[in-house]
């Protein structure tokens, strides 16, 4: 069911707007207006070609300095070489084609806009979005950090002063920016050989866009910020729509696996996907496509800083540095100005440590640099007037004419300026209270490497908040809350021994060195490409509608079952088996009472009264159950508890596979049942005279699975030299006798009609879940065996567009009712003709 944040945005968006538009293969040409091209079908097979394959980088802002020539007044661009996004091309084999996709920092003139694309495309192998002015302020000013980037720093707007509401304007706004940037990715894109990289909490849902209209597109993401817990994303109103437009991606990039985690929290709890390791890679399962999950953190690029070392005026700033704060102790801050970034805390924390640690009054200096604001609002006026303050009462405190504690540096800064002061410092401390990478660690320790120091140490305090805080095993960690806490980890860093001082910088400049930016984007895009091989090896087709669109990919022989060619074998026929599961197929998996309609009564009725048809309902459900809801149809068969129980028609026994003294294990497994439904809130368990299920649906989805993986192996314990199996299903555990099995009862049911002389040539069997899968896979062997001289009809259907053995499959159970009331128009009834059903079951056991 579309939730209403989803409804609403189909309102919002036009069907010709979600319809993207097609584009042409040659990559010059360059529109500056969403128009319509025809070209690529995007669900074509059509052959790769041969030239290499590029990179497509599609991020907010392009990685350009853009300034405008006071004579000719035109715009002139050169790149940002301390630009991640520019940076992250050496990771890439040198002939490999980089094309960026994004915003410009300015606003250009639509007269303007021809002229500056053409130029960005052929001398940067750039393509600008050109926002509209009022569409981009929504967009970024508004949605984006107005609501989520508080929210994926968990802050909840819990009332207006504390942050901005949900605005759907605000949204909509967001939806119209993303699909700019999907028509400006498809105008330069090939599906067949290009590979997209998609960045950041800007652009969560242009995923969808492009997944619609090029089903087989190589499509990565990676998210630069945290990803919030379940508990907090989930109070996000549009929540479903992002989540599926990642879900679009082939490979989704996390800093950390503790924002992987919450991701994949999120999915389970809203979306029942559940995920696996794959040979080490973490893999969610979407509509059989597999949405494989990365955890790797960004570096930075260490020839870009190095060289920056290397410069006159850096070594200059240094000495300028050394002799300005000459014999005292430096510790280093380098922050944006904003709310989550700690820089009021970590000033409260030096506070505390100089007034509990007299001895460091006039040796101990702070410089806290400052970065402007990447956003503007009354939150960050706070935080700057706080942090003014608290610099203000220190320095009046604790400082003198020739002594300033805390030396405050708000104003740009120069990358060497830095630089001079990362390789001065003592201690560098990052102090955010919730941050994605921050980087700043890093070219600390780098910057210590190549320090005029001999020894060539550094020491980190870090917030256990921020992304690279897992990648610094040396570094102290902190808790950014407990002042009296940071400001000890400040004094144990400033004290600790310099043989470890130096261990501790000698492993962390290993790992920086090593896990540099081009590591990172190598190993993310080799990571696409695995996760994309196998694209053109399954069928791919869309469903669903606006921005709940999500491509089904499934085996290229497995196709919807069409009622006129079942129907047409079905009357060639002369001796058939029909074999049905009960709940998800005949009646919905959701309903209430579960019970039959009259017309699926009065079909199964007429299915078996045709003397040609041999028809049973295969199901786990109890045998009194299955009694009541089917004794209007007296010559139906019923095989209860997956097969434990076998009726040939409603007149006949019930008879059983194993003796009941083969059950005496459920006095074993019983009490452990017992045990974790009183543990686990909202478990039950059901009892079948076969065996038992512990259901955890209705559970927490994290805790119930947890308890599931312990109770199944808990089981398999106890029960290890017992004559029973123990099976892990969807929200359920199982225990079942051994050789008790759906495809097994088929088997044999189908093995005594070939002992009759009857053999069949023709079988249907449709069911909806994992246990019926062994049902598909044993019909066709058993029938295909025992049929060597002629060639019977085999329709294994699963309900719903999913991953089976089966070969065809319906979508929901009204399509199966569609499907037998066919079959039974067909059929030929004949009550009364009972001499079919005269088995007992110890023939076939």
């Amino acid at each position: 069911m579309a939730s209403k944040s989803c409804a609403n945005i189909l309102d919002l968006i036009s069907d010709k707007l979600l319809d993207i538009p097609q584009t042409p293969r040659n990559f010059p040409r360059v529109m500056t207006l969403p128009g319509i091209i025809n070209g690529f079908d995007g669900d074509s097979d059509s052959i790769s070609s041969g030239r290499p394959k590029r990179k497509i980088i599609v991020i907010n802002m392009l990685p350009l300095h853009i300034q405008r020539d006071p004579d000719t007044l035109k715009l002139t661009f050169s790149f940002d070489e301390d630009s991640l996004y520019w940076q992250l091309k050496d990771g890439f084999s040198p002939e490999t084609e980089v094309v960026y996709v994004g915003s410009l920092k300015v606003e250009v003139d639509a007269s303007e806009q021809e002229e500056v694309a053409q130029k960005l495309i052929e001398e940067f192998n750039c393509v600008p979005t050109f926002l509209p002015h009022d569409l981009h302020k929504k967009f970024y000013a508004g949605f984006c950090k107005q609501q989520l980037w508080p929210l994926f720093h968990y802050m909840l707007p819990i009332c207006p002063d504390h942050a901005d509401r949900f605005d759907r304007v605000l949204w909509q706004a967001y939806v119209s920016a993303n699909k700019i940037f999907a028509d400006k990715v498809m105008e330069v894109a090939d599906p067949d050989d290009d590979y997209i990289w998609v960045h950041d909490y800007h652009l969560m849902i242009l995923p969808t866009f492009l997944r619609k209209h090029y089903n087989r597109i190589k499509l990565g993401f990676f998210l630069h910020s945290p990803f919030p817990s379940s508990e907090i994303y989930r109070t996000l109103p549009v929540r479903d729509e992002i989540l599926k437009g990642l879900l679009n991606c082939d490979l989704i990039g996390f800093h950390t696996f503790d924002y992987a985690r919450h991701f994949l929290s999120c999915c389970s709890r809203m979306m029942g996907l559940d995920y696996e390791s794959k040979r080490g890679h973490i893999g969610l399962d979407y509509f059989g496509r597999t949405v494989y999950i990365k955890i790797l953190p960004v570096g930075i690029h260490m020839g870009r800083l190095e060289s920056v070392l290397n410069l006159p005026i850096t070594a200059s700033k240094v000495k300028e540095i050394s002799q300005r704060f000459k014999g005292k102790k430096l510790i280093v801050g380098v922050d944006d100005m904003d709310i989550f970034k700690g820089i009021s805390l970590k000033l409260l924390a030096f506070e505390y440590l100089l007034q509990m640690n007299p001895a460091l009054q006039g040796n101990l200096v702070l410089i806290q640099i400052v970065n402007p604001a990447r956003s503007t609002g009354k939150d960050v006026q706070e935080a700057k007037r706080e942090t003014y303050l608290i610099v203000d009462r220190i320095n009046e405190t604790y400082g003198s004419p020739e002594y300033e504690p805390v030396v405050l540096i708000d104003r740009p800064v120069a990358r060497y300026e830095k630089s001079a002061y990362y390789s001065m410092a003592d201690c560098c401390i990052v102090n955010a209270v919730r941050d994605g990478m921050n980087l700043v660690p890093y070219k600390y320790i780098v910057c210590r490497q190549h320090s005029p120091h001999f020894d060539k140490s550094s020491m980190l305090v870090v917030s256990e908040f921020v992304g690279c805080s897992p990648s610094l095993s040396g570094a102290i960690r902190v808790n950014p809350w407990d002042i009296e806490s940071v400001a000890g980890a400040i004094n144990s860093a400033l004290t600790m021994k310099d043989p470890e001082k130096k261990l501790r910088h000698e492993k962390h400049y290993k790992y920086v060195s090593s896990h540099d930016v081009a590591y990172w984007a190598r190993i993310f895009m080799q990571d696409l490409e695995r996760a994309s091989k196998d694209h053109y090896n399954k069928r791919c087709w869309g469903i669903g509608f606006g921005l709940g669109f999500r491509v089904v990919s499934l085996s290229p022989s497995f196709r919807k079952l069409s009622p006129n060619y079942i129907v047409s074998s079905y009357k060639k026929s002369s001796r058939r088996a029909i074999f049905l599961d009960y709940d998800g197929t005949l009646v919905p998996q959701s309903s209430i009472a579960n019970t039959p309609s009259e017309e699926l009564i009065s079909i199964l009725s007429t299915l078996c009264n045709d003397p040609k048809n041999t028809v049973f309902i295969v199901s786990g459900r109890g045998r009194s159950s299955l009694s009541e809801l089917l004794a209007p149809c007296e010559w139906l068969g019923v095989a209860a508890e997956h097969g434990y129980f076998v009726r040939w028609s409603g007149s006949s026994e019930w008879e059983s596979s194993i003796p009941a003294t083969d059950l005496e294990w459920k006095e074993i497994a019983e009490p452990v049942m017992k045990l974790y439904m009183e543990a686990t809130d909202g478990s039950s368990i059901e009892v079948k005279e076969s065996g038992l299920v512990w259901h955890h649906q209705d559970a927490d989805p994290d805790f119930g699975s947890c308890q599931a993986k312990e109770l199944l192996v808990h089981l398999e314990n106890v029960l290890a030299n017992e004559p029973a199996v123990v099976k892990r299903g969807q929200h359920i555990v199982e225990v079942k006798p051994q050789g008790v099995r759906k495809g097994l009862v088929a088997e044999k049911i189908l093995s005594r009609m070939v002992e009759k002389g009857e053999t069949p040539d023709f079988v249907t069997c449709i069911g909806d879940d994992r246990s019926d899968e062994d049902m598909f896979e044993s019909i066709r062997s058993t029938v295909l065996s025992a049929s060597a001289t002629s060639n019977p009809e085999i329709f294994a259907c699963t309900v719903g567009q999913k991953p089976s053995k089966a070969k065809y499959y319906l979508d929901d159970t009204a399509d199966v009712i569609k499907l037998l009331g066919g079959l039974a128009n067909a059929s030929d009834p004949k009550p009364g003709n009972t001499a079919r059903f005269q088995i007992t079951f110890d023939t076939i056991f």
